[in-house]
């Protein structure tokens, strides 16, 4: 099956932003990103969308839960700073179906850094907001793994 981790879109910026940090939201442009995701990921056959609690990854990826009249999910095994071995239990339970995983930098970085220390080829190290990594997973594996830049 195929998972797609998706980094969230453009947030404003954590030192002008005033609140509580799991509430800052997407910027305009981030706005726009999350749109051409929905756009990029909706003809993928995607039956699960799962994301960080955190607003600027709920809003990433809820234009894509519309199209695809799919709930979006929140598990804290995407959350920033979330232990590897969570998001590892999670990338295995989604991995009997094509889902969308939505995250934040550290913790895309940490399960792509997981999967290269298993043999996986990274051929791009890219984390960019609003980029996608297309994975290829068997029995809650990472097998394969191809980089998909965010969207302008």
């Amino acid at each position: 099956m195929t998972v797609f981790l998706v980094r969230h879109a453009k947030a404003g910026s954590r030192q002008r932003w005033d609140g509580p940090d799991d509430q800052r939201p997407l910027t305009k442009p981030g706005r726009a990103q999350a749109d051409a995701l929905a756009a990029l990921l909706r003809d993928e056959g995607i039956t699960k969308v799962v994301s960080s609690p955190y607003v600027r990854c709920r809003q990433t990826v809820e234009p894509l839960g519309e199209q695809l009249r799919l709930p979006v999910d929140l598990s804290d095994a995407l959350a920033e700073g979330a232990p590897l071995r969570e998001a590892l239990r999670l990338l295995e339970k989604v991995s009997d179906e094509n889902a969308v995983l939505c995250t934040h930098g550290d913790v895309m970085g940490d399960l792509l850094g997981h999967a290269e220390r298993h043999g996986v080829v990274l051929g791009d190290t890219g984390i960019e907001k609003a980029c996608t990594w297309v994975l290829d997973v068997e029995a809650g594996a990472v097998t394969a793994a191809r980089y998909v830049s965010a969207p302008r």
